[in-house]
């Protein structure tokens, strides 16, 4: 709860739209902001590099899992540490340690960037570098320890934020904070990185370093103990109990298995369509500059940006049910026509609806886990959660590698780029035979009103 929720008597109710989110929410929201940005920088840095060293989408596609990775592996651990310890110091901590290792990536990059071949002299026919190997092993290496800092710094910001505001507030909150850090991530972040990469491709990584330098400080100094609730568990770590713990919690509460079982299908989806991306910008809409790519993808982050501005209105206008049925339908089809484009503004303007339906389901989502999840397992509840949700990107991208290069005999490399959209959206509106009978604005009000009675 913000301090300025707290100074209001509790026999004067104020409206929503009067109450203020608070000088911690600010805070909070302006490293996000900042630790964002520098991932949209990554977004186009890395795969760029990586397009530089090699044309192999199984390779591009390994180190897609080496970020994802984490999710997997360290997810559940991450819920356990996020119920002992105090979530800010979780998220700053995590912001120095990504700090450490993209600063000192760039340092080595800036050494050996010299005589790196272009994406488009690789695609006709110029050789990969001598050093391509070890680049790509230490890119994949970087990957590795940042996405999982990554998932203990997400886990912690989001058990974090029921504690900076009212939780009648979280939608007006989650809508923002998805806003600023979608704008920055996915707007913002990958045309800057395109021009950037074009200019030296060390200068992404010495910039992100500073933004993450930034996060940490503001989250440093939110005011407050922002550590679990009383009731949580003390001294040693049980793993294996507090986990099962956590883990028995949510798959017995329906709706939230539900969800989970629903996001970890979407994201595995989508990650085996978007980690071939910067192929399919390369070898089928014919852009191979850096901020080409960058912009080309921006389609995604306006869609996201203008669904954050009124995706609480939306949610209340059609009910969070039918909001979270109508973005697992649109996303579905969306990407169908992903897979069918060849021309730029097209594939812009349907990334401009693929962004709005994303982050519709996330605010409707996200919101409705920080109620729903009592304080003393939000961590592991998070972790949970996230784990089925999350977990399954690393084996996505995987699987759209192992898509591409087996089918590129058989369908030729455009045929093979378009397959894994095809499928992923295909199999979207599948889902919908699992969700229509689960997700419902009847089951959600039921699971609110539980929550409330604890």
């Amino acid at each position: 709860m913000s301090e300025d929720t707290r100074s209001t008597p509790a026999s004067v109710p104020v409206p929503p739209a009067r109450r203020r989110l608070g000088r911690n929410y600010w805070r909070l929201l302006s490293a996000s902001t900042a630790a964002n940005l520098g991932d949209g920088l990554m977004t186009v840095a890395v795969v760029w590099l990586a397009s530089s060293l090699t044309r192999e989408a199984s390779l591009i596609a390994l180190v897609a899992l080496a970020t994802r990775l984490p999710w997997l592996l360290f997810a559940l651990p991450a819920g356990v540490i996020t119920d002992r310890i105090d979530r800010r110091l979780l998220v700053a901590w995590a912001d120095a340690a990504r700090f450490a290792v993209v600063a000192a990536f760039g340092a080595a990059l800036l050494l050996h960037q010299d005589g790196l071949p272009t994406p488009a002299e690789l695609a006709a026919g110029a050789p990969p570098p001598g050093n391509a190997g070890w680049l790509l092993a230490a890119l994949c290496g970087v990957a590795l320890l940042l996405g999982s800092a990554e998932v203990l710094r997400d886990n912690a910001a989001q058990t974090l934020l029921p504690s900076v505001v009212d939780k009648r507030d979280l939608e007006k909150a989650n809508s923002r904070m998805w806003g600023a850090e979608t704008a920055t991530n996915n707007f913002i972040g990958p045309p800057l990185g395109g021009l950037l990469v074009a200019a030296a491709l060390a200068l992404p990584f010495f910039l992100n370093a500073g933004l993450l330098a930034v996060s940490a400080l503001l989250v440093f100094t939110l005011a407050g103990s922002f550590a679990p609730a009383a009731g949580a568990r003390t001294g040693r770590i049980s793993w294996r109990a507090e986990i099962a713990e956590g883990m028995r919690w949510l798959w017995r509460h329906r709706l939230l298995r539900t969800l989970a079982l629903l996001l970890a299908a979407m994201n595995a989806l989508g990650a085996m369509a978007m980690v071939v991306l910067v192929l399919f910008v390369q070898d089928v809409l014919n852009l191979y500059q850096g901020w080409q790519f960058g912009l080309v993808t921006t389609g995604f982050a306006v869609g996201a940006v203008a669904g954050s501005a009124i995706a609480d209105r939306v949610a209340a206008r059609l009910t969070p049910g039918t909001a979270m049925l109508t973005s697992i339908a649109g996303t579905g089809a969306a990407l169908c026509v992903l897979s069918t484009i060849s021309s730029a503004v097209l594939f812009w303007a349907t990334g401009v609806v693929s962004g709005f339906l994303m982050i519709l389901w996330n605010v409707v989502s996200v919101s409705l886990r920080q109620r729903l999840i009592p304080d003393r397992l939000l961590g592991r509840g998070n972790s949970v959660y996230r784990f089925f949700g999350w977990g399954t990107l690393s084996l996505g991208a995987a699987l759209g590698g192992v898509l591409v290069t087996a089918g590129e005999p058989w369908l030729g490399r455009e045929g093979a780029l378009r397959m894994p959209f095809l499928l992923a959206g295909l199999a979207h509106l599948a889902l919908l035979a699992y969700a229509l009978p689960r997700i419902n604005s009847a089951r959600v009000a039921a699971a609110e009103a539980r929550a409330v009675e604890g």
